[in-house]
């Protein structure tokens, strides 16, 4: 029978996908199979815990899942000795408004599968303080559980000392003390951590995180505060429809945010999927019934994306007679034009009317709640769908017919309605599942 544990923190940046990933790889060398999942709407951590684990991870979201969607998705850590679920922002921190299941945080899914909680204790700047934020933390929600904590970045013995003698006397169990200096640190740009895929030495990282944090925590205490856990069957799976029989999906270093869980239900449907990457000016497959272009980081190949005009030419064509639609990134390459951080201004794909510009940066965050006003692939008009937008652009023109009503997660009617012309459709939020 697995054990489970969540890795959270008190905020973000403290330490957690380093921790999670160290231990992930701490144990699978000592022999034990580990899943990881990632607590929230984040497409780029579960490739790192895939790194770790040699096992796929996905997305668990209590905003915009039902338990049912949850289970079926955590049911894959069945066979495994260890699950850990690296969390997102802070242990409580979610929406205002209660989504399908939850709020989003952490916290929701803790007390749903009901595994305990290692927090990542940043104490610079503070010593007793840091039993009293775990404390706080420890009693806010009666179903959240507390097993102990591990701190990170902590300047010296004596230090070290002052914290885990307050955290003893306030009862909670210390694993480990990292210090300061050694930190390891993964490499970052505007929307996280740069992509595992684009890290040759990856694995190095990984194996040298793993070695600090053998050194510095007591992995066996923390393998024994995990709960024991027997997944529960989820008859219905996930409530997704394939856009296409064949789907041909832009993948490379400017096209990877695709949340793992709608590609696997995908396939599970019963779809075929081939990937082809604009970057190296490669069309979408001839033979496809659908494109889909997913989010990443266009802005940072924009020149590139412009000058390949067979990339450009056979996404028109492909679009002439079936459908093509884009997220985030995608959607503003099926535009008429981005602008990237410099100001250069690119000539996009020109399948929608849809202008970008990067060069005033403007920060979209936050879970979105579609009602399609017409379909989309893989769903029809009035369906329902949850997603999540994160992207630094502005809109400098959205002129074509609204996709959909978007709402935020307080319910406010926002601007970036998506868009459609023809058999092209766009939208700035990245689907994570439609309400059953």
């Amino acid at each position: 029978m697995p054990a489970g544990l969540v890795i959270s923190a008190p905020a973000s940046g403290v330490g957690k996908t380093t921790l999670t990933l160290a231990l992930a790889r701490a144990w699978r060398n000592r022999g034990l199979n580990v899943q990881c999942f990632k607590s929230g709407p984040d497409y780029i951590d579960p490739a790192f815990h895939a790194a770790a684990t040699g096992r796929a991870s996905v997305n668990v979201d209590s905003w915009a899942m039902d338990r049912a969607t949850i289970s079926h998705l955590v049911g894959r850590g069945a066979d495994a000795d260890i699950v850990l679920a690296e969390g997102s922002m802070g242990l409580f921190d979610g929406v205002a408004a209660r989504g399908v299941s939850g709020t989003g945080a952490t916290a929701d899914i803790a007390e749903m599968l009901g595994w305990p909680v290692l927090l990542v204790i940043d104490p610079s700047g503070q010593a007793q303080t840091a039993a009293a934020i775990a404390a706080g933390l420890r009693d806010y929600r009666p179903g959240v559980h507390l097993a102990g904590v591990v701190l990170n970045r902590v300047a010296s013995q004596r230090h070290e000392d002052l914290v885990r003698r307050a955290l003893n006397d306030a009862g909670i169990a210390v694993f480990g003390a990292l210090p300061r200096h050694a930190e390891i640190n993964l490499p970052k740009r505007h929307l996280g951590l740069v992509q595992a895929e684009e890290q040759a030495e990856i694995g190095k990282l990984i194996d040298e995180a793993a070695r600090f944090v053998a050194e510095h925590v007591d992995l066996d205490a923390v393998l024994r505060s995990a709960a024991s856990w027997s997944p529960q069957s989820a008859a219905n799976g996930l409530n997704v429809t394939p856009p296409g029989q064949r789907i041909a999906l832009a993948r490379d270093a400017a096209f990877s945010f695709v949340y793992p869980h709608m590609l696997e239900a995908w396939r599970a449907a019963g779809a075929d999927i081939s990937t082809f990457s604009p970057l190296a000016d490669e069309a979408p497959d001839a033979s496809a019934d659908v494109c889909w272009l997913p989010g990443g980081y266009p802005e940072l190949h924009a020149g590139k994306i412009a000058a390949n005009a067979r990339f450009r030419s056979g996404l028109r064509a492909f679009a002439e007679t079936r459908p093509v639609h884009g997220e985030c990134g995608g959607y503003m390459v099926l535009g008429t034009a981005l602008t990237d951080a410099d100001g250069v201004c690119h000539e996009m794909a020109g399948l929608l009317g849809l202008e970008t510009s990067f060069a005033k940066r403007r920060m979209h965050l936050g879970y979105r709640l579609a009602e399609l006003a017409a379909p989309m692939p893989g769903h029809r008009a009035g369906a329902r769908l949850r997603g999540h937008e994160f992207h630094y652009s502005t809109i400098l023109a959205q002129p074509d017919t609204p996709l959909a009503v978007v709402h935020d997660a307080t319910g406010a009617v926002i601007a970036e309605t998506g868009s459609r012309r023809g058999n092209t459709t766009g939208t700035f939020f990245h689907l994570i599942a439609e309400d059953r």
